[in-house]
């Protein structure tokens, strides 16, 4: 079995920063993309940011210049720091991966959410 750790969520004033952190453990092969969603209250789940294992990272517009996806594939961890935050930030933030099963198996898994908030 594969499982997705987040961990870093918490209360933070606007103009702060935190950082969120996946972890994927279990039977792993190889790991393709990571990546990080959101679901705001009342809103769909969105993607904020993805890495690919090699090439360049994609932010979302919405987030540019603040938020920072960054990898470790010997740790099998991916990081989303996030600063400047804003009270329109506030959501669930999902960690996502494209994990290797087997050498040609790959499926999708998803963590549990970390709940964000920014308030004063």
């Amino acid at each position: 079995q594969v499982q997705l750790a987040e961990s870093g969520g918490g209360l933070v004033q606007p103009g702060g920063s935190l950082r969120l952190s996946c972890v994927a453990s279990g039977s792993i092969f190889g790991i393709n993309a990571m990546g990080w969603s959101r679901q705001r209250p009342g809103k769909e789940r969105e993607l904020v940011a993805t890495v690919p294992n090699g090439g360049s990272a994609h932010v979302a517009d919405s987030v540019k210049g603040r938020f920072t996806i960054t990898r470790d594939n010997a740790k099998n961890t991916v990081w989303l720091q996030m600063n400047n935050l804003k009270p329109d930030d506030s959501a669930v933030y999902y960690c996502n991966a494209n994990i290797k099963v087997a050498l040609t198996i790959s499926y999708d898994f998803w963590g549990q959410g970390t709940q964000v908030t920014v308030s004063s």
